[in-house]
């Protein structure tokens, strides 16, 4: 039985976990803005990769990479992978708390997804999560918002993507363990970040400050997930929905802090739906 002490624990997880997320967010911006978005997404997932083998392999052997549908984890990993690389892309022409506003979208349809792919009924408050969620899109990318439409196209390819991650990570978790998840997870960024850095080339690799940041990113990342998925060993789910959304928060406050950038009024009314109707999905997920 969870206790409340535990509860205390696994919402402080969350909390540190979307602020990694968020200050990975504004790294990868600054750093996309430099270098080659697939060199660092090299750098990225190359230190993902380590620090998995370095903290899973000593213990678990083999069973670090053992798979039952190794196609499924595989093709898994390749939308996370092509995922970021639009996420990096985005990040390069859109302000950071817009752009991981809209990404926000993705448990709305996630929802409308497992209807008809796990035969989930969708129901009326379902249906009302959508709206919301779609009207928040709406009111953030609206003509006059400043923003760059195709960067607005990125944010939501990324959200198609991540839906599909997210729900063959559904599928997979009856079959497969989290740890081998992890490493092909890391596994395939590595090597599609890697394969795309050699075929494109980069015009300038970095220098030691700017290799120093790449690590920063790399394990900001990985410390993320791995404190996310701790969290959801000390409370439920309905516990630490609502948390989740900090990410928003923390990325606003640091694209302004760094980069200067804000949202207008609308795009701060328009953060709040997707947010509202993110928190509704997920509760009536639990429920």
């Amino acid at each position: 039985m969870q206790t409340e002490g535990n509860a205390l624990k696994g919402v402080a997880l969350v909390v540190v976990a979307t602020l990694c997320f968020a200050g990975g967010d504004t790294l990868g911006k600054h750093l996309s803005l430099i270098y080659a978005a697939t060199l660092v997404l090299s750098a990225r997932y190359g230190i993902n990769l380590g620090l998995v083998l370095l903290t899973m392999w000593p213990r678990h052997r083999s069973a670090v990479w053992r798979t039952q549908r190794t196609g499924l984890v595989l093709l898994r990993g390749l939308l996370l992978a092509v995922a970021t690389v639009t996420m990096l892309l985005a990040l390069r022409i859109m302000p950071v708390a817009e752009t991981v506003a809209i990404i926000y979208i993705t448990p709305v349809l996630l929802m409308l997804v497992s209807g008809p792919v796990l035969g989930e009924k969708v129901s009326a408050i379902g249906w009302l999560c959508a709206g919301l969620g779609f009207a928040g899109v709406l009111l953030i990318a609206r003509p006059g918002s400043g923003l760059d439409p195709w960067g607005v196209v990125l944010c939501l390819l990324n959200a198609a993507l991540g839906t599909g991650y997210h729900l063959l990570t559904r599928i997979l978790t009856r079959t497969e363990t989290t740890m081998a998840l992890m490493f092909h997870t890391a596994l395939v960024g590595t090597a599609v970040s890697v394969g795309l850095t050699l075929v494109l080339g980069s015009e300038r690799l970095p220098d030691v400050w700017d290799g120093t940041l790449m690590l920063a990113y790399g394990t900001l990342a990985t410390l993320g997930h791995l404190l996310l998925t701790s969290a959801y060993r000390e409370a439920p789910a309905s516990t630490l929905a609502p948390i989740n959304y900090m990410h928003i928060a923390f990325a606003t406050l640091l694209g302004w802090l760094v980069f200067a950038q804000l949202p207008d009024a609308l795009g701060f009314v328009g953060m709040g739906a997707i947010a509202l109707a993110g928190l509704l999905a997920a509760f009536r997920a639990v429920r």
